[in-house]
C-alpha cells in the first residue's frame, strides 16, 4: 500500500527514523483540509516510541480535518545543511504515515500531555508544570496519530561520507 522508496541507499534505518522522531523539536502534520485541499501545519509533538501526540484547540480547522478524513502524513526534518557551491542541501528527514484519533480516555490525554509538557519543558518545576497544565486543561484537545508507516531519507552525500569513516 505504501510505496517503496526509490533512493535505497538514502533510506535510514528504523532506529534512526525514531530518534529523529524522539529528538525533534517540530514537525509538519499534513491532513485533508477543507474542499480536498491539502492542510499542512507547523506543529510541536512528542513521540513515545507507539504514538505520536500533537496538543489542539478543541475546536478548528485542524480537528474538522481529523473528523473528516483521519489519514494523516507528518514530517520532521532532522537536518537541512545549505551547500550554495552544489546546489543542494545535505538533508535527512522523516515522513510518517498513520491514522490520526481525537484522544477522549482522560488517563490517555494526561499522560500525552505531561510527555509533552516535559519535552518542551524539561528544567521546569514539577509544581510549573502542572499548574500549566491545570490552567489550560478544560479548553485542551489531544490528538495522536498511529503510525502505519514510517520512512527516513538523508542525502546521499551523508551516506557517501558516512562510508568514508
Amino acid at each position: 500500500m505504501f510505496r517503496e522508496m526509490r533512493r535505497k541507499k538514502q533510506k535510514l534505518t528504523t532506529e534512526q527514523c525514531k530518534e529523529i522522531l524522539h529528538k525533534g523539536s517540530h514537525g509538519v502534520l499534513a491532513l485533508s483540509g477543507d474542499e480536498g485541499y491539502p492542510y499542512a501545519l507547523p506543529i510541536s509533538y512528542v513521540y513515545d516510541g507507539e504514538k505520536i501526540y500533537f496538543h489542539s484547540a478543541a475546536s478548528g480547522h485542524k480537528i474538522d480535518a481529523v473528523k473528516n478524513c483521519p489519514k494523516a502524513s507528518f514530517c520532521v526534518v532532522d537536518r537541512d545543511d545549505i551547500v550554495p557551491e552544489e546546489y543542494t542541501t545535505y538533508f535527512k528527514s522523516v515522513i510518517v504515515f498513520g491514522d490520526m484519533e481525537i484522544v477522549l480516555d482522560e488517563k490517555e490525554k494526561m499522560d500525552a500531555i505531561q510527555k509533552l509538557a516535559l519535552k518542551y519543558a524539561p528544567n521546569d518545576s514539577e509544581i510549573n508544570r502542572q499548574a500549566a497544565i491545570k490552567r489550560d486543561w478544560a479548553p485542551m484537545c489531544m490528538l495522536a496519530m498511529r503510525p502505519r508507516h514510517v520512512s527516513g531519507k538523508q542525502a546521499i552525500e551523508l551516506v557517501k561520507n558516512s562510508a568514508d569513516r
